[in-house]
């Protein structure tokens, strides 16, 4: 049997780890051929493919980003494009396909399923926001790196009596500003799911500067200020239509400037959150839904996602993972209510 393995969108921490578990049980344990495809939905889209042995994942475990390449292409965007990835995978005899990504990637995996192609899903993705599964492997190295950055913040937040503003990556799922805010002691975590008060948040602001503290304001890219607009930072959009965010951190700062007369300055934490070393939780999550997805192809189980629910690694339809975003259910957080602007 030959298996193609690719991995589509923004890349993670721990997208190696897949691959290396999808080579090393596949070849291993079934003594199957493995196949990378370059750069996402591009490489079966124009052949660009490379075969992948034990020795190509030897040391790759610990290493972040993705030895394939990633890209945001939309084969059903391309003019022939389902006819093209049928085409290569007959060319290069490829019996099924292990696609590692997130809502975007999923949902082009779902719709080939749909189309004849059989197809297993890893859920991919630093900002946990895939439906159907409780965690997905990136986010935990994502929050890691974000309340280092905010330890690291604070320090010279209090030193010059500065409220800081830090942004973090969330489009529309406030994950990874929920969880690096309260694990880094933020005074007020801002997320898409509720649209904040600048009011508000230049009254916990002051209260925190009349204790003779720097405040901490941790918020995700996609946040709205009540009756405002997501802040762009190109109009450009991508395969799947995404226009891509940024500067609600810069803003806010500015308002609290204005508003407070104190300094105020923004970080946007950006890519930084995506790169490098995958945490341990991440490489063993990782590791165990590559070994998952390996089982799902040789049961000949296609159109589903391997997921975690509680300690047990499931498979679920991919129609489900990409139904709809999950979301902060924030009336399950009720501890924390105190702390959203």
């Amino acid at each position: 049997m030959r298996v193609g393995v690719l991995t589509g969108g923004g890349d993670c921490p721990g997208l190696n780890a897949v691959i290396r578990a999808v080579v090393r049980k596949g070849v291993e344990g079934h003594g199957w051929d493995v196949l990378g495809f370059r750069n996402g939905w591009q490489g079966p889209l124009e052949g660009k493919v490379k075969p992948i042995g034990l020795d190509d994942v030897e040391d790759i475990l610990t290493r972040g980003g993705t030895i394939l390449g990633s890209s945001r292409t939309n084969p059903y965007q391309v003019e022939g494009g389902l006819e093209k990835i049928k085409s290569v995978l007959a060319e290069h005899g490829v019996d099924a396909l292990i696609a590692i990504g997130g809502e975007d990637t999923l949902g082009v995996a779902k719709r080939l399923t749909d189309d004849g192609v059989g197809v297993v899903g890893v859920p991919k993705t630093i900002d946990n926001d895939l439906n159907a599964t409780d965690y997905t492997f990136g986010f935990d190295t994502a929050v890691h790196i974000a309340t280092e950055s905010i330890d690291r913040l604070r320090t010279t937040a209090e030193s010059h009596h500065r409220a800081l503003v830090v942004e973090v990556m969330g489009r529309h799922a406030g994950w990874i500003a929920l969880h690096a805010g309260l694990a880094g002691g933020a005074n007020v975590i801002l997320v898409p799911e509720r649209p904040f008060s600048v009011d508000k948040v230049i009254e916990w602001v002051r209260r925190r500067f009349e204790r003779q503290y720097a405040p901490i304001i941790v918020v995700a890219e996609g946040a709205l200020p009540e009756g405002g607009a997501e802040l762009l930072a190109s109009g450009e959009k991508d395969a799947f239509g995404h226009v891509r965010l940024g500067g609600v951190g810069t803003w806010l700062a500015e308002e609290i400037a204005t508003k407070t007369g104190e300094e105020s300055r923004a970080v946007v934490l950006g890519h930084t959150q995506r790169g490098g070393t995958p945490t341990a939780y991440d490489r063993v999550l990782a590791t165990r839904f590559g070994l998952h997805a390996v089982d799902a192809v040789a049961d000949g189980d296609f159109g589903v996602m391997v997921a975690l629910r509680g300690t047990d690694i499931v498979r679920v339809k991919l129609a489900e993972a990409t139904a709809e975003l999950k979301t902060v259910p924030l009336e399950r957080y009720a501890e924390a209510e105190i702390f959203f602007g």
